[in-house]
């Protein structure tokens, strides 16, 4: 899956608290997206901010899962866990074994485990705790083009269909 496909297929009641909690924690990387979806639509920035907030959400959304939005997308994928969601992230860092600061890989490209170890870690993760966020940083995190771990996006969208 590609960043922008990660948004393609979020459901839009996530869409909605996903760039809700984007506009309180992260307001310059929320107005670079306004500014963006302004840019892609041929609307003023003013218009997308003064609708409501599920239209807001929705349009952003639309522009995010435009191909040509691919690295758009992937920034604001990567920020919303660094900067709004750290904890979900180290959680998903430290269940896998991966080295970081903060959130922040250390390595450049890391390895993925074993299918076998990474299927464990997938479900116990999605299983730990009821957040959406959980499966949509697993997607977010395969999308990363930093991340070659191919097998990542079958064992998630394996676990999705099962619940």
């Amino acid at each position: 899956m590609r960043p922008h496909e990660v948004f393609a297929s979020m459901p839009s009641e996530h869409t909605t608290a996903f760039f809700t909690t984007l506009a309180q924690d992260c307001p310059g990387l929320f107005t670079q997206a306004v500014q963006a979806a302004s840019v892609a639509t041929k609307s003023r920035p003013q218009y997308l901010l003064r609708q409501p907030l599920d239209k807001r959400a929705a349009a952003l959304r639309r522009v995010l899962a435009r191909v040509a939005s691919g690295p758009m997308a992937e920034e604001i994928l990567a920020s919303y866990f660094v900067d709004c969601r750290k904890e979900v992230l180290v959680a998903w860092l430290d269940r896998v074994g991966l080295k970081h600061e903060e959130g922040i890989l250390k390595e450049e490209s890391p390895e993925s485990p074993a299918e076998a170890k990474l299927a464990e870690h997938v479900k116990a993760f999605l299983a730990e705790k009821d957040d959406p966020d959980r499966g949509l940083l697993l997607s977010a995190f395969g999308a990363q083009s930093a991340i070659d771990w191919p097998t990542l996006d079958a064992l998630v969208q394996a676990e999705k269909n099962q619940t």
